[in-house]
């Protein structure tokens, strides 16, 4: 290893620390360049000698490190070629044995793999006559406990002159040996070519020299908060002496993390609300006042109260930043249309962009029955205090296209809805006043951001989902919004019965599946079946829900394929039609419109009905495959029935065995019509950093421990000491180190899509 000409710091790069050779291995494999970066490569999880690792549990095909002890060893003649075959068997308290293979000449290695001895095995399992293996691994034995015989095998005598280990990773070192020595034995995310007692061995070497910068966190906020130093913190998350040493190590790196993304917020947030935009205030005798006096029922205490929160937004001359979050059924878009007309009445123009086709239409012809004349401004029957509505989609035909384009750009369309096409040239508002985005996990950062462009000023921005947020992602990822939530559903919506139909273990529930919807259907109701897939093509992970199969599972069933199946089978004589995101934009809308209208007894369909398909009289839902679906879109997909009068069902097909996650996850879905606490569940299932948007910009981010569901009040509290000090200090100008130590963990990239988010 190289000396440094001047001091070594995070940002040197690791070539000059640990060579060439080395540094390059661990640049190719996991992309670690410079001192900072290995720091921040932290442990996977710490293993104790005498704690199981439970090798039970391995999966052929992976690369795992595993902590074991040696049991016995075998030497025997290879049959097929000369020489002598090694076999090693370690094992855990779990219970679970593992064998170690070692082909050719390597007999000398049994002398060190002696029966009692602990180490590290790094390889890539296989099975060999139903036991589990690793060929030729890589591996590091831990020192003995002291004996008080002064023998250490782990320094015994080996053809390379070190430590036994398998493999040609080079001899071990005394201070290798000694990442080890300690009670918690750090395990490392590691590659075949870099296995984890290299990548200890080198953050040792950084760690001795690098020198770490000042700690960039304000000494008020580490005294009250009870936070270690970063130097502390960074030694001990990597070679902690105990496990309350590593408890508050990793209690600071995550503040870290939290308070970085918070300050960041809390920063978009301030000068968001110094932009100007146009005051939209409220009128007492305008369009919106008329429309509450013809709405057919009675706004629920929930919809009065997020109504005052936009109108009083709306009414300020900065932009509105909101998100209006509700269960599915709550009457969000009707919240939505009351600030619309709101903006109306102000001589504004709103857009609502809709994320299909289908929603859009239907948001349209929706909105147009609740307006009534007060939709219809300029024709024969239309009210004259009233607006005109407008849609506009890629499939809209030329002349109809250049007509609500005309009403769009000369402000006489007050209401324009609309899928991506509103984002395309040529597409301009006369005065765009408020952005309502439906969905909007459904739209890039770009699409948002190219429909806010289309105003003079920043328009109010209106951001609604019905897949319900848990708190502690709502401060993470939308913290620079202010949160508004329909918790109560209207009245007159029925319960939802949801039952797990278990195909495989017990088919007799199939066909009693199908019976009970041929009985919804022979009572004057309709019902949905919901495939995870199109058809007619190789599945795509779109069209499976993002939910991958697992292994050895069959393709997932699909639209094309099962309505055929099910009108000559166990549906026949129904009226059956077909939906699906491949269709034509015309073909979709006339399916929608047979279903609404009650010409269509059975809509088979993906999840393009997943948000705002709104038909009351559909009461029962099948969905098949129903393990390929994440929870947050199987509660989206069981909001579809039950709009009406008559009680909602729901049965959930899977061929997932009792005991697999895969089943619970569907029985947790239907224990439970609370969308809250279906979102907690998701959130244990998915991985923080796509909750975080750590992937978006496809660049390294180092927001890594942090976990939204375990570090609720870590966040809560580093939200709280972010707002305070961006109070005094907006741009973080009194605090430069702070600032740099924001920008590294939170890149430009990251920072752009969490201020559009």
């Amino acid at each position: 290893m190289t000396g440094a000409a001047e001091p070594a710091g995070l940002a040197t790069p690791l070539r000059r620390l640990v060579g060439d050779k080395t540094a390059k291995a661990l640049a190719t494999h996991l992309d670690l360049h410079t001192a900072g970066d290995l720091l921040y490569h932290f442990p996977r999880r710490y293993d104790e000698r005498g704690q199981h690792t439970d090798i039970r549990s391995l999966v052929v095909g992976e690369q795992v490190t595993v902590l074991g002890q040696v049991r016995k060893t075998t030497v025997r003649p290879m049959r097929q070629r000369r020489g002598n075959l090694l076999e090693v068997t370690v094992g855990d308290d779990s219970g679970g044995l593992l064998t170690l293979t070692f082909f050719g000449n390597q007999v000398w290695r049994e002398r060190d793999l002696r029966p009692g001895r602990w180490g590290l095995f790094a390889g890539k399992v296989t099975e060999f006559r139903g036991r589990r293996q690793l060929n030729g691994p890589e591996y590091v034995l831990l020192p003995d406990a002291p004996s008080g015989d002064g023998d250490d095998a782990t320094a015994a005598d080996t053809p390379d002159g070190g430590a036994a280990r398998g493999g040609a990773a080079g001899p071990v070192t005394g201070d290798e040996i000694e990442e080890f020595a300690g009670a918690l034995i750090p395990v490392y995310p590691a590659a075949a070519a870099v296995p984890t007692w290299v990548i200890a061995r080198c953050v040792r070497v950084v760690l001795d020299t690098v020198t770490l910068p000042e700690d960039p966190l304000p000494a008020t906020v580490r005294a009250t908060r009870n936070l270690v130093g970063l130097a502390t913190a960074l030694h001990d998350i990597h070679r902690p002496a105990s496990k309350e040493d590593l408890y508050r190590a990793r209690r600071r790196l995550k503040w870290d993390e939290a308070f970085a993304v918070q300050l960041t917020l809390a920063q978009r947030k301030r000068r968001a609300a110094a932009w100007p935009a146009r005051p939209r205030p409220r009128r007492d005798d305008g369009l919106l006042a008329a429309f509450d006096a013809r709405l057919p029922y009675e706004l629920t205490a929930g919809q009065r109260d997020v109504g005052e929160e936009i109108a009083a937004d709306l009414g300020t001359p900065h932009p509105m930043h909101r998100l209006l979050q509700g269960e599915v059924g709550s009457g969000k878009t009707v919240c939505a249309l009351r600030a619309m007309l709101q903006v109306v009445d102000a001589g504004g123009q709103a857009a609502l962009l809709a994320p299909t086709e289908v929603l859009a239409a239907q948001h349209y012809r929706g909105m147009l029955d609740l307006l009534g004349p007060l939709g219809r401004a300029g024709e024969l029957d239309g009210d004259p205090r009233g607006t005109r509505l407008a849609l506009v989609t890629g499939s809209l035909g030329a002349a109809a296209r250049r007509r609500a384009l005309e009403a769009v750009a000369a402000g006489e369309a007050g209401i324009v809805v609309g899928t991506h096409a509103l984002l395309y040239e040529g597409v301009d508002f006369a005065d765009l006043g408020l952005v309502v985005v439906d969905e909007q996990h459904r739209f890039g950062v770009e699409q948002r951001d190219a429909l806010r462009a289309k105003a003079e000023q920043p328009p109010h921005v209106l951001v609604m989902t019905a897949t319900p947020i848990p708190r502690t992602v709502a401060m993470t990822v939308y913290g620079d919004l202010e949160v508004s939530t329909l918790a109560q559903l209207p009245r007159g919506r029925s319960p939802i019965a949801s039952h797990v139909v278990p195909a495989t273990e017990k088919p007799a529930y199939l066909d009693r599946a199908w019976r009970r919807l041929r009985e919804e259907v022979a009572a004057g109701h309709q019902a949905y079946v919901v495939c995870p897939r199109i058809g007619d093509q190789a599945a795509t992970a779109e069209e499976v829900g993002g939910a991958a199969g697992e292994d050895g599972k069959r393709p997932p069933l699909a639209v094309t394929e099962v309505a055929p199946l099910l009108a000559d089978g166990p549906l026949h004589g129904l009226r059956i039609g077909v939906l699906h995101g491949r269709l034509p934009a015309d073909e979709k809308d006339a399916v929608m419109r047979s279903f609404a209208a009650g010409d269509l007894d059975v809509l088979v369909a993906t999840t393009v009905i997943e948000v705002g398909v709104d038909v009351p009289n559909a009461t029962v839902m099948i969905v098949l495959d129903a393990d390929r679906f994440g929870v947050s879109q199987l509660h989206q997909l069981r909001g579809r029935v039950g709009r009406g009068s008559a009680p909602g069902l729901c049965l959930l097909v899977t061929e997932a065995v009792e005991g697999t996650p895969a089943r619970q996850r569907l029985d947790a879905v239907a224990s439970t019509t609370d969308g809250f606490r279906l979102a907690e569940l998701d959130l244990e299932q998915r991985r923080e950093g796509d909750v975080l948007g750590a992937t978006q910009s496809g660049r390294r981010s180092h927001l890594r421990l942090l976990s939204l569901l375990r570090d609720a009040e870590l966040i809560r509290d580093a939200r709280a000491e972010a707002i305070a000090l961006i109070e005094e200090d907006p741009d973080l100008t009194r605090h430069p180190a702070l600032a740099a130590s924001v920008a590294a963990l939170v890149d430009a990239e990251r920072a752009e899509y969490l201020e559009k988010g």
